[in-house]
């Protein structure tokens, strides 16, 4: 019996520290789930702010698809799940937004034709009044980028056709330099007979193949 307590009082020492050391110990706490919703993204068909006119267009991922139809329709999509109903978006949902991202957008390109007289690089009366809108488009602009193309119709050689289409691109740019567009700002070039506006066979008179196209930027 001496023995005893001393043998007693030391695994009760044991016993008690090891009941401090996990009283005392690292919690383990089960972690809660932090990460973030997937993002939503959001897609809407807007008219072209030139013509007006809407396309179409056809978002899809690997759970669905929505078709997008009319002008501002719209649908939300989530990186983990189809996407959602096509609703519209009132101009005013548009102008709030993606007012400042619009606004941001360069303009868009004008096109101008203007016809050329017969075997000439003489525009027609008509178009001769033409250019007046013309030079308004291209001033309105701060830096100013203007594409002239020169084309013709399929009477002649088709090499002659080819200088006649820079002759009349040339006269065109000519043109505007007079009226105070730096020669720089504009680049021309020539089709000749291969780019008809309408389809004709070979070596035929078409008067609306002998044209200028001018892209303002």
């Amino acid at each position: 019996m001496p023995d005893f307590w001393p043998r007693r009082a030391a695994w009760v020492s044991v016993a008690l520290a090891a009941a401090a050391s996990a009283g005392c110990g690292p919690k383990h706490v089960k972690p809660t789930n932090t990460a973030a919703p997937p993002p939503t993204t959001l897609i809407a068909l807007l008219p072209d702010p030139e013509s007006g006119v809407t396309g179409r267009a056809r978002v899809n991922n690997e759970f669905g698809a929505a078709n997008l139809a009319a002008p501002r329709a719209a649908t939300s999509v989530k990186a983990d799940g189809p996407p959602g109903a096509v609703t519209p978006l009132s101009e005013d949902d548009v102008t709030r937004l993606f007012g400042a991202v619009l606004s941001a957008l360069p303009p868009e390109p004008k096109h101008f034709t203007l016809y050329f007289k017969f075997e000439s690089d003489a525009l027609t009366d008509e178009s001769s009044q033409k250019v007046s809108e013309i030079l308004g488009a291209v001033k309105r602009l701060s830096v100013p980028e203007v594409v002239v193309i020169g084309h013709t119709d399929t009477l002649g050689d088709a090499k002659a056709n080819t200088a006649l289409g820079l002759k009349r691109a040339i006269s065109v740019r000519n043109v505007l330099v007079d009226a105070g567009i730096a020669a720089p700002m504009i680049e021309v070039a020539s089709h000749g007979e291969a780019d008809q506006l309408i389809k004709t066979g070979n070596n035929t008179a078409e008067p609306r193949n002998r044209r200028v196209e001018i892209s303002v930027r």
